[in-house]
């Protein structure tokens, strides 16, 4: 469908969000190295330009903060059994009982398989632990409590796994060592996320290197992905979705970092769409400015929305009718977005993942022109 033809169904309906891709494009692998993954880069004017991701130091300016996001991808996923001696799953996605994510936590919030099996009361014995169905939740996830002296943090240790996405693992591509390394950023520290921010997987330390001797000042927060990104859209309409919210944590000196650059009028540069979604939630919540601390963001950003904060923006290519695809149009402007998904796909980018990236500075709004 042509940018033109979706504009025409009113960019409220998640049909506007689709597009068709090739199963080809799908990348199931990571780049042979992290940094020859290829970078679409939007221009103000002009057609897309082709570079690969070692060329991203490029496109930032001295003064320019970039944000990155260091959470850490934690073995969320577990496989136990039933009383009946069925095979169980689980994924563990937050605690129940406390705001910031806690291996001491005994009550979580978990995806689980079978459903039908997995009602209240239900019991699954993992690796030398069970754990109970508490509670049922109206749009499906589970609470499951972990029984008294469950050390969860050793048991996810030994037998958890990271939570790899379901399009990237298949018969043909099995769950693999060097994926799973490579589903963590090289500056992943704080444990908390069941999916990888993913436009981030292309730093090296190298870039990093490259990017601050730019004179680019690197400032890092945290918010845990959880269902919150990686809910596909329900309904028909945008309006209709109801985002889970995620847990971000910003420390007083990006807080003030930010207010510097803003004030000063510097670009801010969010790595991948959980910046974005932890900064303008931030800022909502503060009237306008970033304030330090933790908190939660249901945030839904679809076109329309203003930006209050970020300037320019890099991210992985998304799949159709996903929250992240939406917040992308809203940021790069829905027919440029489009454009360049396409652009993407003629021009055979791999998506998704452990696809290739794009950079963007942000549509022009009335009033609200970008820094710098």
């Amino acid at each position: 469908m042509s940018a033109d033809a979706t504009l025409a169904t009113g960019l409220g309906e998640v049909e506007a969000y689709d597009y068709a891709l090739p199963d080809d494009l799908i990348a199931r692998e990571p780049a042979v190295r992290r940094e020859l993954a290829r970078l679409l880069v939007l221009e103000r004017d002009g057609p897309p330009r082709d570079e690969t991701f070692a060329a991203f130091p490029e496109f930032l300016r001295a003064g320019d903060v970039l944000v990155l996001n260091e959470t850490k991808v934690i073995p969320a996923r577990l496989t136990g059994t039933l009383a009946s001696g069925g095979r169980a799953e689980a994924l563990l996605l937050r605690p129940r009982d406390r705001d910031d994510f806690d291996y001491a936590a005994r009550e979580w919030f978990a995806l689980v398989r079978p459903g039908k099996r997995l009602r209240r009361g239900a019991h699954i014995a993992f690796d030398g632990a069970s754990a109970e169905v508490v509670d049922v939740l109206a749009d499906g996830p589970r609470v499951l409590r972990f029984a008294p002296g469950v050390d969860l943090e050793a048991l996810l240790a030994r037998s958890g796994e990271i939570p790899l996405p379901p399009y990237v693992v298949d018969r043909r591509h099995p769950v693999g060592t060097a994926r799973v390394e490579r589903y963590q950023t090289v500056f992943a520290r704080v444990p908390g996320s069941v999916a990888a921010p993913t436009a981030s997987l292309h730093f090296t330390p190298e870039i990093l290197a490259a990017v601050a001797g730019r004179g680019v000042e690197i400032v890092r927060l945290t918010l845990d992905v959880g269902m919150g990104t990686f809910r596909p859209m329900t309904g028909s309409r945008l309006d209709e979705h109801v985002m889970h919210a995620e847990r971000y944590t910003i420390a007083p000196v990006v807080a003030e970092a930010l207010a510097r650059a803003r004030s000063e009028q510097r670009r801010i540069v969010a790595a991948g769409t959980t910046v974005v979604r932890a900064l303008e939630g931030a800022a909502l919540a503060g009237a306008g400015t970033v304030q330090p601390g933790s908190a939660e963001t249901s945030l839904f950003i679809t076109p329309g929305f203003r930006f209050q904060i970020v300037d320019a923006l890099l991210t992985n290519f998304h799949l159709p009718k996903s929250t992240l695809l939406a917040l992308v149009c809203a940021f790069a402007g829905y027919a440029r977005t489009r454009a360049a998904y396409d652009a993407a796909i003629a021009r055979r980018y791999r998506f998704f993942s452990f696809g290739d990236a794009m950079f963007c500075e942000r549509a022009v709004q009335p009033g609200n022109a970008p820094g710098g």
